[in-house]
Parts: structure tokens; sequence; C-alpha cells
């Protein structure tokens, strides 16, 4: 087992680890426990009581953190027509059409999110291998299949994300960066909490929500009291 560095051991210190903090409380701790010389990403865990071998249990989703992601966003949309300038005018990084898809197929990934109209969808089944297990495939539920590829272009780049639940019913997300203040980590995750408490399927009974924690890149993690939220 690897051991954990000085200055990660000093700051887990401040951490007590039979303690479920508040989210006021977890705020002011984060920036406390940065170790690394980068802005280390904020990160935010949480456990829900779904099946997502259950189709309709499958949680997923997209919220815009009001304090954005912290993130420099790049975007490719598939798309071709006049639809190729509305998307370059937005602000994509890489507009294209089978073009693109080539690329992709040759081992280019330099991508963060995947936007794409109606009528590239089938060509992009040529790279759904590709892009699926990345979690970069367009899909409609995420808002990443549109017609209206300028303003899906302006959200992700203004701090929109997609959240899913993963094999294990975990959903993972980032949250911004260390460098963020108390209160814009605290209204993005009240933004995340929300999206996610909507999203509840209709099918789950009981708790829905589980054990939630929040952690930097290189920090021990805060486990959250989303209780009285």
């Amino acid at each position: 087992m690897s051991k954990k560095g000085k200055k990660y051991q000093e700051v887990a210190k401040l951490v007590d680890y039979a303690k479920i903090y508040t989210l006021d409380e977890a705020v002011e701790l984060l920036p406390k426990l940065r170790t690394a010389k980068f802005d280390e990403t904020i990160e935010v865990c949480m456990k829900l009581n779904v099946d997502p071998k259950q189709a309709d249990q499958n949680v997923r989703g997209v919220v815009t953190l009001p304090a954005g992601t912290g993130k420099t966003v790049r975007v490719a949309v598939f798309t071709k027509g006049d639809k190729t300038a509305e998307a370059q005018e937005a602000g994509a990084d890489f507009v294209g059409g089978e073009e693109l898809v080539e690329k992709i197929k040759g081992g280019w990934l330099d991508f963060d999110v995947a936007i794409a109209t109606p009528d590239m969808m089938a060509t992009l089944g040529k790279i759904a291998r590709v892009l699926g297990p990345r979690g970069l495939m367009p899909n409609p539920k995420a808002g990443t299949v549109t017609l209206d590829v300028g303003k899906a272009v302006r959200e992700f780049k203004a701090g929109k994300i997609e959240f899913r639940v993963d094999k294990i019913g975990t959903v993972h997300c980032p949250l911004g960066k260390s460098s963020f203040a108390p209160a814009a980590i605290k209204e993005n995750f009240m933004s995340l909490f929300e999206a996610i408490q909507r999203a509840r399927p209709s099918s789950v009974k009981g708790t829905y929500l589980g054990k939630t924690y929040m952690s930097l890149t290189m920090s021990p993690a805060i486990r959250l009291d989303t209780s009285k939220l």
C-alpha cells in the first residue's frame, strides 16, 4: 500500500472522519485541504439507492453550475450546413461532420463535450463504441443532441455539466475549483443536489440519496449531511 505524503497527512488531521459535516461546515473546510500546486478540482460523490440495470432507474441529467466549473471546456460540434456557422459563432472549439468522425477514428479525442444535430447521429453511430465508454456520446437527455447548437455550446461553456449514475449506483461530478469561495461552492452544490433530487425515478421507494462526500483532487473526503437540505 502506498504511503500518503506529509502534506496529505497534515491536512488529514483537519478532517474528523467520525463526523458528518453540514454543507456550511464542509465548504469552509474544503479550501483548507489544498496540498497541490495546481488549482484542484472539487469533486462530489453521491451514492444513490437505485439499480442502474433497470432502465427506469438509470439516473442521468444536466445542470448548470451558477459559479461555473472553473475549467475551460472544449466543445466539439458535429453538424453540417447552416448550423456550422452557428456553432462557430457560439464559440465551439471544433466544428465538422464526417471529417471529425474520421479524425476520432484515428485516435483524436481532444474535447470535453460533444454536441450534435439530429441529422448527424447516424454518422456518429460509427464511433459510438469510442465515445460511449468515455461519456462523450451525444444524447438528447443530456441536451447534447439539439438543433439549437448555439445555445447548447454557450451553456456548456458557461458551466453546464452532465451527471449520470455508474454501474454501482454512484454519481461523480466536478463542482468547481479549490480556489472558489465557500459561497460559490455551496451554490454549485445546491444546484447539483436539486437536479439529482428532481431526477429521482418514481420506482424508487424509501431513501433515495445515500452517503455523499466532497473532496479535492488530492485531499481526504468530507462526508456531508444532506438530510436537512
